[in-house]
């Protein structure tokens, strides 16, 4: 999927990068948290069930994913992995709403993802999930600060309370004296960095990143996983990452690996 889709998608087609511009739709406090997140009786907030996604070109099919079956658990720290064109980045965007299944089943949270219509896609992704983008997808006219803040302001949050949640996030992250400056102004990793703050401070029920860490050196890599792990632990959020990064596998507490479309296995960390 190209990222211009995801821009255009999130949320809606008059603002980029972000759920909650555009909708025209009134009547709810999107300053209020989310309320908690229920599962399955069978302890799964994520459940997949016989996934395929068929892509046309031109006259080709390709199969990115074969029959999918997954169940991810609330407050899972859980890595997707396995070779480029495994189906990795599919499977979040399924999960997070930007593209559907060409068959199957979705559920997260005990809903039916395929009955919702572009509206309610869009109102799940801004109250539920938080995306971390290998592309970044910031808004190029907003500062850092400003691209940290921008799901928040959607949500209706007030601007104190934007400050207060992102500022502190930056300082973890080393981008404090960078706020004020605009994209083009910041190196590839620390636009991650900023997308990476942008999807955590409204504090998800769920978090997809698409290799987080794919432009940053490794000390900023673990300051970040350190980062999401907390929250993980804190605010029991589940984390699902696509991953080529050794770093990011050894860290996760589970680990699923897909080729050719298809889950081979899946492996629970051993306990410390």
């Amino acid at each position: 999927m190209r990222e211009e889709t995801q821009n255009e998608r999130i949320r809606g087609d008059e603002a980029p990068g972000i759920d909650g511009a555009g909708s025209g739709e009134e009547g709810t406090d999107a300053s209020q948290a989310p309320a908690s997140t229920p599962t399955w009786k069978n302890g799964a907030l994520i459940r997949l069930r016989q996934i395929t996604r068929i892509y046309q070109e031109g006259s080709l099919e390709v199969l990115a994913l074969r029959g999918v079956d997954l169940d991810v658990a609330k407050g899972e720290f859980t890595a997707l992995a396995g070779p480029s064109g495994s189906g990795k980045t599919t499977l979040l965007n399924i999960i997070g709403v930007l593209d559907h299944p060409s068959s199957g089943r979705v559920e997260v949270a005990g809903q039916d993802l395929s009955r919702l219509d572009k509206g309610d896609a869009a109102d799940f992704r801004l109250a539920k999930v938080g995306f971390i983008f290998q592309a970044y997808n910031l808004v190029p006219v907003l500062t850092a600060q400003e691209n940290a803040e921008f799901t928040l302001l959607l949500r209706g949050v007030p601007a104190a309370e934007r400050r207060k949640r992102v500022m502190p996030l930056l300082e973890r992250v080393g981008l404090e004296d960078m706020k004020d400056r605009r994209p083009h102004e910041l190196s590839g990793g620390q636009q991650q960095r900023i997308a990476v703050v942008r999807a955590l401070a409204t504090e998800p029920a769920i978090v997809l990143a698409d290799e987080p860490t794919a432009n940053l050196d490794s000390d900023t890599s673990a300051g970040l996983l350190d980062l999401m792990q907390e929250l993980n632990q804190e605010l029991n959020t589940t984390f699902l990452f696509s991953t080529h990064d050794p770093v990011v596998i050894d860290r996760a507490r589970r680990v699923v690996r897909l080729l050719d479309g298809r889950v081979t296995t899946s492996e629970v960390a051993a306990a410390d």
